[in-house]
């Protein structure tokens, strides 16, 4: 009888094994399927591709985030430029409407879906001396927005900050 009881218990043990096995490789597909989640893989040049943007060659520290989201996915992509060249890069862009001047930070900073903190950036609207702009809304080709917002960093420089849908 201890035979067979012993047996009973290694099955046993062999089957929550399995389950726990099982249930690790399936919490670990289920992390690469939930959203909102981050792609790992994206780089500026694909997210520039996507937003349909070229970064200029002069562009420096070029930070880029892709975020697969519920309904829409969120891109974010961003460097700084000689602050000489950001109006040839912002007119390439073709932006509906001209860029608006502001010179403080939001009062209030809502909480975007997708966030420039995820790059080690504040928000543009957190920040002062920015202009800013709506590109376009809805875009050609996949995007449902991009948004453009430009902040002097110093005499001689400047970043810029897209943040599109699609």
């Amino acid at each position: 009888m201890s035979t067979t009881l012993a047996a009973g218990a290694l099955t046993l043990c062999i089957g929550l094994l399995a389950a726990c096995s099982s249930s690790a490789e399936s919490t670990s597909a289920d992390r690469l399927t939930q959203v909102p989640r981050w792609d790992e893989n994206a780089t500026p040049a694909s997210v520039a591709k996507q937003l349909y943007v070229k970064i200029p060659t002069e562009a420096t520290d070029r930070r880029a985030a892709y975020q697969h989201g519920f309904q829409d996915d969120g891109l974010l992509l961003t460097f700084v430029l000689p602050t000489k060249e950001v109006n040839a890069f912002v007119e390439q862009l073709e932006s509906e409407e001209e860029l608006r001047y502001r010179a403080a930070p939001r009062p209030e900073v809502p909480t975007p879906m997708t966030p420039f903190s995820h790059l080690g950036l504040e928000e543009p609207d957190a920040l002062p001396d920015v202009r800013e702009a709506q590109v376009c809304a809805p875009c050609n080709g996949g995007l449902n927005f991009l948004r453009v917002a430009v902040h002097r960093l110093d005499d001689n420089t400047s970043r810029v900050y897209l943040a599109g849908s699609d």
